[in-house]
């Protein structure tokens, strides 16, 4: 029997991944699964670039939305759910569309985490005194000298991941991006990696549009709603940290807007640091014509053969 195909799209953010999903998963008449961590949270549409009702009703969409920013939820459990909802789709479908640029949970789907030791409450207690007293910086510090390759792809804004690498590291005496490496089980399915690239300084204008068009549509609005859950590791995020600050009056408003495109870059860089380490993504050229559309499918017909 033929092997399910699970076509991933992979990218940098902002550089129109939801589309082509969407133009897939209409060619393909299927269904979408989500791997972006930040669009799971139904309170933070806007500055996650959530798909908007029109794109969502372009194709089935799973994992959008479908928690609170009061849920707890590990990339262990989505990696779960997500087998699951595939599971369920390949009974219907002989190819589904995954697309985010959660570089991690996209990894959790195709390959499977290498399961690692339960956090060390000695260590977690260490980490979080440091924290407190010399900063998130000092977390970040202590990453860089251990495990500098995972420090240049991992979000060195957000503490918990911070907090749960060194842990590892410590406990194991082995670096985190080391664990990260070796997948667990080989998948049931076929999976094809298609990517979306673009010049660097054409994503930074992108990335910087796109959060003026979020400040547009009431992204403001939308943290002001959340200030009272913003200790929240979901909301520890780009787009909603930097306004919390300028709610707490640390920051006017037009500097925090300015930090919120700075981290966006950043985080892209790390995107593009991590994806260019992939010998096995099929690149698509932003503004792709209608002619390498067809080109893709064609190239998809074929690898679909083998």
């Amino acid at each position: 029997m033929k092997k399910k195909n699970l076509i991933s799209v992979v990218g940098p953010t902002g550089i129109g991944k939801t589309r082509l999903a969407i133009d897939l998963a209409q060619y393909f008449n299927t269904e979408i699964i989500s791997c972006d961590s930040r669009q799971f949270f139904k309170e933070m549409k806007i500055g996650t670039a959530a798909p908007s009702e029109e794109e969502l009703a372009g194709a089935p969409h799973h994992f959008i939305g479908n928690l609170s920013v009061k849920d707890y939820y590990s990339i262990g459990q989505y990696e779960e759910d997500a087998l699951q909802k595939l599971n369920e789709l390949f009974t219907i479908h002989d190819t589904v569309i995954l697309v985010g640029g959660s570089m991690m949970y996209e990894k959790a789907v195709i390959e499977g985490l290498h399961d690692l030791p339960e956090a060390n409450a000695e260590n977690q207690e260490k980490l979080q005194n440091i924290m407190e007293q010399e900063g998130i910086e000092k977390l970040q510090e202590i990453l860089k000298e251990l495990d500098p390759e995972y420090f240049n792809v991992v979000d060195i804004h957000n503490h918990r991941r911070l907090l749960r690498a060194i842990d590892i590291i410590w406990q194991t005496e082995k670096k985190y991006s080391e664990h990260i490496s070796v997948s667990q089980n080989g998948r049931d399915f076929n999976v094809i990696r298609i990517g979306i690239e673009a010049p660097r300084e054409e994503l930074y204008e992108r990335i910087n549009r796109r959060v003026d068009i979020m400040m547009e549509n009431g992204l403001l609005d939308e943290v002001k709603s959340l200030e009272k859950f913003k200790e929240l590791t979901a909301l520890n995020t780009v787009g909603y940290a930097e306004l919390f600050r300028y709610f707490d009056g640390e920051w006017d408003l037009d500097f925090a807007v300015s930090e919120i495109k700075k981290n966006s870059r950043r985080y892209a860089k790390r995107q593009l640091t991590w994806y260019r380490k992939a010998d096995d993504i099929h690149y698509l050229q932003l503004g792709y014509s209608e002619k390498d559309y067809e080109d893709l499918l064609k190239w998809l017909a074929e690898e679909f053969e083998k």
